[in-house]
């Protein structure tokens, strides 16, 4: 190799080692832009109607602060509310299990039953372990101030691109040779367009699981329908985690309110993630995205893996324009056109 060559490899080299370093910001970044081609869905329709872009802009983002704002406030203080009941009965409830489990040690002496010992002693421990996670609430809301920081990032950064996104579309083209930015300029629009269908398939899947999970929660009279409702169309933006976590309040709620709600809540919620997983993402996300669920899945692990909790989030728009930029820069680009 040549000179010249041996310095473009340890400026690539370079290159990629400050990436990696500086990966988290690169993802607050491109979290922003999803959230721009998602409102810019709604900014287009308003363009439509006459609006001029920086009004349409504006009135875009009153609305989906508006409907934030509603979903909040319908959700925290009822969720805070239960958390605080769920902690002052959680003693009773331990003391309830063990008192049964001595009236059964009671009632079948002389029996043997190997396992009540470790049960006593994993009880027992249980109350001094909730106690200790309330003593962590200072710790968890001193490292929540990073998380305020980043999101007011990302909400600054959104309304930029939204205001206006071609500055920084043609500096990201820039990076590319003279001959391929026009083709670099068509994968971004092809991105946009993968964005913009992927938020509206999963707009269509958050309300379907949230009027689903509303309508069943109302026949077996669970408390806080709606906000358990509303809980469970959010949680469904994070495939495959998310419908685990929004099944755990409202089994919560079921069981102090009578036990046998909660068993029928887990059978409720699954019910519908089958329901979700076999018919309606089939029918929704692979027309919008042709993501397959394998594909779906790997992509989860790896971005967790190497971006953390933001990275499971937006693992599926990463996803999206991952396989933009593969098909049309790699198979279409390269290996479509190789002779044998």
């Amino acid at each position: 190799m040549k000179i010249g060559q041996w310095l473009g490899l340890l400026a690539l080299i370079a290159s990629l080692y400050i990436l990696w370093q500086i990966r988290q910001l690169l993802l607050l970044f491109f979290t922003a832009v999803v959230l721009a081609v998602a409102i810019s869905q709604l900014v287009r329709r308003f363009q439509q109607s006459g609006l001029k872009r920086v009004w349409a802009v504006w009135l875009s983002l009153s609305i989906v602060i508006t409907i934030l704002t509603g979903v909040f406030l319908l959700i925290l203080p009822q969720f805070f509310e239960q958390i605080r009941q769920l902690l002052t009965l959680l003693p009773a409830g331990i003391n309830r299990i063990q008192e049964s489990i001595n009236w059964l040690e009671e009632r079948f002496a002389g029996w043997y039953f190997p396992d009540f010992p470790e049960i006593n002693a994993l009880l027992q421990q249980l109350q001094p372990l909730a106690t200790n996670l309330v003593g962590q609430a200072y710790t968890f809301f001193s490292n929540s101030i990073a998380a305020l920081l980043q999101f007011l990032f990302i909400i600054i950064l959104t309304i930029m691109l939204l205001i206006n996104p071609q500055p920084y579309r043609r500096g990201f083209v820039r990076f590319f040779p003279a001959f391929y930015r026009s083709r670099v300029d068509d994968i971004l629009s092809k991105c946009g367009e993968g964005l913009g269908s992927w938020a509206i398939g999963a707009l269509i899947e958050m309300l379907f699981i949230a009027i689903l999970s509303g309508l069943g929660l109302w026949i077996l009279q669970v408390p806080l329908v709606l906000a358990h409702a509303v809980l469970a169309g959010l949680l469904n933006f994070i495939p495959n985690v998310g419908p685990i976590l929004s099944a755990v309040l409202p089994m919560t709620v079921a069981f102090l309110d009578e036990p046998w709600k909660a068993v029928a809540v887990l059978i409720l919620y699954v019910i519908i993630q089958n329901i979700e997983s076999y018919w309606l993402t089939p029918t929704v996300m692979a027309k919008q995205v042709a993501l397959l669920p394998a594909v779906t899945l790997t992509s989860q692990i790896f971005f967790a893996t190497f971006f953390g909790a933001l990275g499971l989030l937006m693992a599926l728009p990463l996803a999206v324009v991952v396989k933009t930029w593969i098909e049309e820069s790699l198979f279409k680009d390269i290996m479509d056109i190789w002779q044998s």
